[in-house]
């Protein structure tokens, strides 16, 4: 039995305006959030380095600044899908924005790195209030499938001009004004998005949702061990007590979560989505994609400081070329999932991106910067194109009725993935001496999840095509 219930009909609340009428608006609103997350991500790697030397931080308490956020953002996901159904999406959006504005102004002020680390905890559990209403709010104001495939193009888009500008304000900013100020950038920024979405948004049918402490209390005691373990493995030793019992909590933790889902009477996720194969094979790709994506955003960034012997700004300046192909990448997924469905830009960007990630396994520190930003670029914008198509899988197949549980669960299966892409190639960095070793362990590792994501698509995403096709979904 599904664990969404009809609401209330005295609760409900004005629905949203028709597709034709919504307009861009309420889009540019909903995307402010996501270019926040998006410019705190490319931003804070491009300063790490300065970071370390003004806090005295080692490489470990570097992965958990971008892991701590990380970790608490994929943690709660799932409490922001179940909140935005019980309380409504829009007030849900503005209390995370709120907390995402705070955890900045804390960031820019910590005295040191335990206290940035956690500042960046704190944003994690704003980001995860705002990020699942968001999607869900543009379910609700774009209802139209087709409308909404291009919505989804547009508002992906919108994000990665975020991303690409990402590294050049990061460099600028540390260059100019130190690594605080890419926190505080947040902050003008979020006051804007309080007041766009406070007038632009319209509030949409709450659902009443029973709230499932214990399986949120076991998924961040599965996160936060499985964080521990892997970030904190080469500084212990992967064979110390500290690790061999995070590990065991980790295991502990992940069997009695699935135990008490499958056999639960609220499940954290409503059953419903799991009646056809292509939402865990959707999950399983945006798992693997944010591996690769971010893994290789953190991982690249020290690579070309710490390898090539870029500053700041030079770093933020090569990363350019690299990020701003996303923005056509998304472009594109957006119209050619609008005409053949998702099935054809996934396939095509995971195998451009699994092909030319694998080639960046023979980048040394001499290798021409010309060499890498084109391989860079073709490997994202490659998987740039199979991004959006992957969220309209999810969405259609979610439909409107479970549209916040399936944004949150996605989301928060990208993040898992995000985390443990970043820890990974900390490890990397950590355990092995040399960029001849590390960079063919580094990348081989992206170059496998995008292959792994490309056979999920090619085994699962054609019966959404077919379905879709048939009026299903």
């Amino acid at each position: 039995m599904s664990s969404v219930q009809c609401s209330n009909p005295a609760a409900v609340a004005v629905p949203a305006a028709p597709a034709h009428r919504a307009g861009l608006l309420p889009l540019v609103a909903l995307a402010i959030g996501f270019i926040m997350a998006m410019l705190d991500v490319t931003v804070v790697n491009v300063g790490l380095s300065e970071i370390s030397a003004n806090l005295d931080a080692p490489l470990s308490t570097l992965v958990w600044i971008v892991d701590g956020y990380t970790l608490t953002f994929a943690a709660m996901l799932m409490v922001g899908g179940a909140l935005a159904d019980r309380f409504g999406g829009r007030r849900l959006y503005l209390l995370g924005l709120f907390l995402f504005v705070l955890a900045s102004a804390l960031c820019g002020a910590a005295p040191n790195g335990a206290c940035l680390v956690a500042a960046r905890l704190l944003q994690g559990l704003g980001a995860a209030f705002f990020m699942p209403s968001s999607l869900s709010l543009l379910t609700h104001i774009y209802a139209d499938d087709r409308v909404r495939a291009r919505m989804l193009g547009v508002w992906s888009a919108t994000v990665s001009v975020a991303a690409a500008v990402g590294p050049l304000a990061g460099g600028v900013l540390v260059h100019w004004l130190g690594w605080r100020s890419v926190f505080l950038i947040n902050v003008p920024v979020g006051v804007i998005g309080l007041w766009m979405a406070r007038r632009l948004i319209p509030r949409v049918p709450r659902h009443e949702r029973a709230l499932n402490l214990y399986s949120h209390v076991v998924g961040v005691v599965m996160l936060a061990a499985l964080s521990f373990v892997l970030i904190q493995g080469p500084v212990y030793g992967w064979g110390s007590a500290r690790i061999v019992a995070g590990a065991v909590a980790a295991l502990l933790a992940a069997a009695a979560l699935v135990r008490h889902e499958l056999r639960g009477i609220a499940p954290l996720l409503p059953r419903a989505l799991f009646a056809t194969p292509q939402f865990a094979a959707a999950n399983g790709i945006g798992f693997l994609i944010n591996f690769g994506v971010y893994g290789n955003l953190f991982y690249l960034a020290l690579f070309l400081q710490q390898g090539r012997g870029a500053d700041a700004l030079h770093t933020g300046l090569q990363l350019v070329p690299m990020m701003v192909v996303i923005f056509f990448g998304n472009i594109m997924s957006g119209r050619m999932s609008a005409h053949w469905g998702p099935r054809v830009p996934l396939l095509l960007g995971l195998s451009v991106g699994a092909v030319f990630t694998a080639l960046a396994m023979r980048f040394t520190p001499d290798t021409p910067y010309w060499l890498l930003a084109l391989v860079c670029a073709a490997a994202n914008l490659g998987v740039s194109t199979a991004i959006p198509a992957m969220t309209a899988v999810v969405m259609q197949v979610a439909g409107r009725a479970h549209a916040n549980s399936a944004a949150a669960a996605l989301n928060a299966n990208r993040q898992i993935g995000a985390l443990v892409g970043v820890a990974v190639m900390g490890a990397v960095l950590h355990t092995f001496e040399g960029w001849s070793v590390r960079n063919p362990l580094a990348f081989g590792m992206m170059a496998l999840a995008y292959a792994l994501a490309l056979w999920l698509v090619w085994r699962f995403v054609g019966v959404v095509k077919r379905q879709l096709a048939a009026g299903g979904a």
